[in-house]
């Protein structure tokens, strides 16, 4: 959306999500002022469409969590799982690259990791990963491993089937 912004000389606003954004518009209630939101939320709020498919790149999608009381239980050979799992490291020189290592050495595939401030220090840090494979998987078992010996804690939030826009991506198309 960045290329639209510059292209229309508009100033950005930032809002804590896209949704809250179209809301701020249609409180607003001026013709000087729009969002970039999802259709759904434009339709929500009464908000009139300008223009669609403003993404910068096209392959740009937006990810979702499930989150349940119960897991869903899959088996370790069931094909192309994820995993993501957040993580801290300890304060020491050199931790996240020594943490991330056992992923590269035990050829366990990276697709995500994210970084976040904990209690807004920047003495300690979380991260987001997502990873190819099944925890009960040798390689990615090792990389835990090594994980936590360089973490101080780890909390797998899911195993899931990988989306098949991923897996399309993934093979070229």
């Amino acid at each position: 959306v960045r290329r639209l912004i510059r292209e229309l000389g508009a100033g950005a606003v930032v809002a804590y999500d896209t949704a809250g954004a179209a809301e701020i518009v249609a409180a607003k209630n001026s013709i000087a002022d729009a969002a970039i939101a999802s259709s759904l939320a434009g339709e929500l709020h009464g908000l009139q469409i300008l223009r669609r498919n403003v993404e910068d790149e096209t392959h740009n999608t937006t990810r979702f969590y499930v989150m349940a009381k119960e897991p869903v239980v899959l088996a370790p050979d069931t094909p192309n799982l994820m995993t993501t799992f957040v993580f801290n490291v300890r304060n020491v020189p050199a931790a996240l690259f020594k943490a991330l290592g056992g992923f590269a050495t035990n050829g366990v595939n990276m697709t995500k990791l994210e970084s976040y401030m904990v209690n807004g220090t920047f003495t300690a840090t979380q991260f987001l990963a997502e990873v190819d494979g099944h925890p009960a998987q040798e390689k990615l078992r090792l990389a835990f491993e090594e994980l936590a010996f360089f973490s101080t804690e780890i909390k797998i939030l899911g195993t899931y089937p990988a989306d098949p826009f991923r897996l399309a991506q993934r093979a070229g198309g």
